[in-house]
């Protein structure tokens, strides 16, 4: 009987050490559990993200507090808008997508006009937001709102996350979205519960993105036969030409041929200094420019990477007579004044580098060259100043020699909108693609600093100068207090007049007079200082060339208040077009 005892009583022990076990066994499976916030930041060093975007709160805390300790540097900004526009200039200039994250509510919502700027005109970026707990997106609480609902129409992928273990997969998926052709921005809500659930998934690695082969042969053979008939065949390369590999293939390309050059304002910089000679101008906004009339002359027009929303074919076709061909890794968008004949649709390099091997060199007849070299003339003519300024005040051209004067090749130069974008996209020179950087296709006021702190963060060793007027620097000039914080390499130049001029100079051709266009006067100088960094003041020319260079022996930021001269501005506009104020 007590053997029988001892018998059951070493059962339970056995019984009672496999319950131990099996603890033991669950804890190992606890800890290996993770939060959601952990699976977000994993997922981020996956995709070799470097730099994030954005300001914390409640909703996604948990994410920020996980930043803290490893992954992508945390760059904290001081509005949402100016971090979605971070992030899009990363997307821009590297072609990865740039990363930002913000909370729920007015946190999300200051995101919109970042991403639709980024869809429109081609970069990538992946979003993320915060969003109320999933037991109250129902309900009329703190903050709640249908955040993918809200993004859907200005993003190519907009979704909320229900299941703490689709976080990798979803996040793998936007990314891999954002960075597709066409480019453009991803949106992730996910819920404050979803990112403080445990997660036991891995996290899904990067897959190798696919690469796509030239255009076909027979496509690429046509082209070579219509160029070799073409008397004046012509380039007009567009932001999805302006990339590394397809720079390089424009590139060869010309020089082999001679074929001559037309940049959309996204493609400033394919053409290089040594073949400045085939560069034929920039096309954008109103019909009268150079490339105007060698894209009307021409009697083949080979589209390379060129997107409607960059500069409409109804402006430079506007006798619907052109005949173009595209060459682009993804459809041409058809309307009635863009009907190519062909589409070479591939890898854009690749089809390029086909077409080189295939052509003979010189492709332009003497009579064309002759037609070229009188467009060359009114090139540089155009470039000179004409008219004098007042003492005190600098004319567009004056600021944008001495610039041109100053800039080399591998600094960077971003441009707000307003008046002054007008000017810079149609005179200043840039021979490094996505080293002159416009927003063309929503024309965004606020894009020029926060665009250039991400050029400095991504070009360390070179210095950066970014464009605006007085009235778009007050739209992000919050964030000059993230540059001083950084100590980045940044000269700000605000070309001041004290109106929202390029609205102004449009009404006045439209009505004869302006409204809705005055504001108060600021002190840039002090505002400066008040941030921390350096303030200057210029009143000619030979002062803002001194200004520049005491800008670039500064460490940190510098803010150089120019006082500007439009009183030719109604010259940007003439010949113009039906339908073409902006």
């Amino acid at each position: 009987m007590l053997v029988k005892e001892k018998q059951g009583l070493e059962t339970v022990s056995e019984e009672m050490i496999k319950e131990k076990q099996g603890v033991e066994t669950v804890s190992e499976e606890v800890i290996k559990e993770k939060q959601g916030s952990t699976t977000v930041v994993e997922s981020l060093i996956n995709h070799q993200v470097d730099y994030v975007f954005g300001i914390p709160g409640a909703k996604i805390d948990g994410v920020f507090n996980e930043l803290e300790d490893h992954g992508p540097e945390l760059i904290v900004t001081r509005h949402e808008q100016n971090a979605a526009f971070m992030a899009q200039a990363i997307g821009r200039i590297t072609g990865e997508p740039g990363v930002v994250i913000a909370t729920s509510g007015p946190g999300a919502s200051n995101l919109a006009t970042g991403l639709v700027t980024a869809t429109a005109e081609g970069d990538p970026v992946l979003a993320i937001a915060g969003q109320v707990k999933r037991s109250d997106l129902l309900k009329l609480t703190h903050q709640s709102m249908n955040n993918a609902a809200l993004f859907e129409p200005i993003t190519k992928y907009s979704a909320e996350i229900q299941d703490p273990e689709t976080i990798s997969e979803i996040i793998a998926n936007a990314y891999r979205m954002a960075k597709s052709s066409k480019k453009g921005a991803s949106f992730i809500s996910i819920p404050q519960d979803v990112v403080d659930a445990p997660v036991k998934s891995d996290v899904i690695k990067p897959l190798q993105d696919p690469k796509l082969g030239s255009a076909s042969s027979g496509d690429i053979d046509y082209l070579v036969e219509r160029i070799r008939e073409a008397k004046l065949p012509v380039l007009l390369v567009g932001m999805r030409g302006s990339s590394k590999d397809e720079t390089a293939a424009i590139r060869q390309l010309v020089e082999k041929t001679g074929l001559p050059v037309v940049e959309t304002f996204q493609a400033a910089g394919v053409i290089s200094r040594q073949l400045e000679d085939h560069f034929f101008g920039r096309v954008g906004l109103f019909r009268n420019q150079p490339g105007d009339m060698l894209l009307k002359r021409s009697d083949l027009v080979i589209a390379i990477g060129y997107d409607p929303i960059e500069y409409e074919a109804r402006n430079w076709n506007a006798e619907k007579d052109a005949r173009i061909i595209v060459i682009d890794e993804t459809p041409a968008e058809i309307d009635s004044y863009m009907q190519p004949e062909r589409e070479l649709i591939g890898d854009i390099s690749a089809t390029l580098d086909l077409l080189t091997e295939s052509l003979e060199e010189t492709q332009v007849s003497a009579d064309a060259q002759e037609y070229l070299n009188t467009l060359q003339e009114k090139l540089k003519a155009r470039d000179i100043c004409e008219t004098s300024s007042e003492d005190g005040i600098l004319h567009p051209l004056e600021v944008i020699n001495t610039l041109q004067s100053k800039v080399t090749d591998d600094m960077t130069v971003t441009v707000d909108v307003g008046s002054h974008y007008i000017w810079m996209a149609r005179h200043f020179r840039s021979y490094e693609a996505r080293h002159l950087l416009f927003s063309n296709g929503m024309q965004t006021l606020g894009v020029a600093l926060p665009w250039a702190i991400s050029a400095a963060l991504v070009r360390p060793n070179t210095q950066v100068i970014s464009v605006s007027g007085d009235g778009g620097f007050l739209f992000s000039a919050q964030d000059l207090e993230t540059a001083v914080r950084k100590k980045l390499k940044i000269i700000h130049l605000i070309w001041n007049d004290g109106r929202y001029n390029m609205v102004e100079f449009q009404e006045i051709m439209k009505y004869d007079r302006a409204s809705g266009v005055d504001f108060g006067p600021v002190d840039f100088v002090q505002y400066a200082e008040a941030f921390g960094a350096k303030g200057l003041r210029v009143s000619n020319a030979e002062e803002l060339a001194s200004a520049l260079e005491e800008g670039f022996a500064t460490e940190g930021p510098v803010i150089i208040d120019i006082p500007i001269d439009y009183r030719d501005n109604e010259k940007l506009g003439e010949t113009i077009l039906p339908d073409q104020f902006y």
